[in-house]
């Protein structure tokens, strides 16, 4: 919604002798003209971070509480995974095996292909399917990723050991040749899955992403997770989506302030949101602009913020980016999603304001427009006439209908670069009532 704030000029306007006594008259006179754009607006942190278990378990170690600060890479939470650590325990052994036998002897080197491949397949399909139930977007496609390099790699040594199996069949390798294929396969293949394990284990010790504060659990869904720039790490276990932690199966062991929500002791299934990180080293906006401002609206444009939670408090803000693309308002419209650097806020009587939250709502005063020491009119005093703006000029005590091309626009003055000039007398209340040649003092 178009705005603005202006600092008037001096005006002198007074009551006509007329019968319609809603008819004032004023001067053009010099001032500034600040154009704004009003923007619904959410205070966003700077990163958040959500810890989620990668695998079912135990929560058995919490070193932290809601509102403690802590560093990036400091150990948050411990999750004992009996199953995580069998399946790594498993895989190493395979991996093992394999390095040390160098291979099988079998002369059935197809059906050997097709076992290997056979496991393959039933490995990545499980892994695949534990990665799906990780709730995250982020750290599910990490590990999506991580296993479709794994396949990759696999598929490589599996092409070439299938074409050295079609070679010996055609008497153009040796069976050795092809069993050193084969076994490179199952290597790369065994590999993988110990990668995978070993990476699920290393991740059941919950370290902090980023820098910042801990509260316990996820985002909240009632709006503050949308607003926040999620900043998340694979290699620490950040996720932004919250599972419903199961029930504890021992008593809360948590100490003074642990909120029992997370319990130590509790049972985490893969995906259960644990700790979330939110880095308030830097607050920003996020701000709806609709479509009818959004072309007004550059990155550094200055703006002043007002919050709810902060009644009569200002904050000073800068716009860093818009969106190209559009999204639906909040209004049900058309509106760009533009990102500020929030500074800091006072109130009227020089107050510091408080730190705002992240998720509070605001409104963004968007200074879109400005003009120093220019010819203004009260924007009253402008109207439309046959799809043109236009004045009633005072001439000789009559009214008189003048064009005038108006540039920066404020809700109470607004400037005027062409067709009346500083001192001139106009009509500046009651414009619709005039008419031409009106005596007017």
């Amino acid at each position: 919604m178009l705005v603005a704030v202006t600092t008037l000029a001096a005006l002198t306007a007074a009551a006509c002798d007329s019968a319609d006594a809603d008819i004032g008259v004023g001067s053009a006179g010099r001032g500034d003209v600040v154009e704004l754009v009003d923007a619904p607006a959410t205070v966003t942190a700077k990163a958040a971070a959500t810890l989620s278990a990668p695998a079912d378990g135990t929560l058995v170690s919490l070193a932290v509480k809601p509102g403690d600060t802590v560093t990036a890479g400091q150990v948050l939470a411990v999750i004992d995974s009996p199953s995580a650590q069998a399946r790594l325990d498993d895989a190493t052994a395979a991996l093992r095996a394999l390095r040390s036998s160098g291979g099988g002897r079998s002369t059935d080197l197809s059906g050997t292909q097709r076992k290997t491949d056979e496991a393959a397949n039933k490995a990545f399909a499980a892994a695949r399917d534990a990665a799906s139930r990780i709730a995250d977007p982020t750290i599910r496609g990490a590990l999506l990723a991580q296993i479709e390099a794994a396949e990759r790699a696999y598929l490589e040594a599996a092409a070439s050991a299938r074409a050295l199996v079609t070679s010996v069949q055609r008497g153009l390798a040796s069976v050795n040749q092809a069993m050193s294929a084969l076994t490179a396969a199952q290597r790369a293949q065994a590999q993988a899955a110990y990668d995978l394990a070993k990476s699920t284990v290393d991740a059941l010790t919950l370290r902090a992403p980023v820098a910042g504060v801990v509260q316990l659990g996820g985002l909240s869904s009632g709006g503050g997770g949308p607003s926040l720039n999620d900043l998340l790490s694979a290699a620490g276990g950040a996720g932004a989506a919250a599972a419903a932690p199961a029930a504890p199966a021992a008593p809360t062991q948590a100490g003074p302030g642990v909120d029992p929500a997370v319990p130590l002791g509790g049972k985490v299934g893969a995906g259960t949101a644990v700790l979330t990180v939110v880095d308030v080293s830097e607050l920003g906006l996020l701000a709806e602009v609709d479509e009818t401002d959004v072309l007004l609206v550059q990155p550094g444009v200055p703006a002043s913020v007002e919050l709810d939670a902060a009644p009569g408090a200002r904050y000073e803000a800068t716009v860093s980016s818009i969106d190209i693309m559009p999204s639906t308002s909040v209004r049900g419209g058309v509106s760009y999603r533009a990102r500020l650097k929030l500074g800091a806020g006072k109130y009227g009587d020089g107050r510091v304001a408080p730190t705002p939250r992240p998720g509070m709502n605001a409104v963004a005063h968007l200074e879109v427009r400005s003009i120093r020491d220019t010819v203004t009119v009260p924007a009253a005093a402008v109207f439309n006439a046959g799809g043109k703006d236009a004045v009633w000029l005072v001439r000789n005590g009559k009214a008189v209908q003048a064009p005038v091309t108006v540039g920066v626009a404020g809700q109470d003055r607004v400037q005027v670069l062409s067709g009346i000039s500083d001192g001139d007398k106009l009509v500046v209340r009651g414009a619709d009532k005039v008419r031409a040649g009106m005596e007017l003092p």
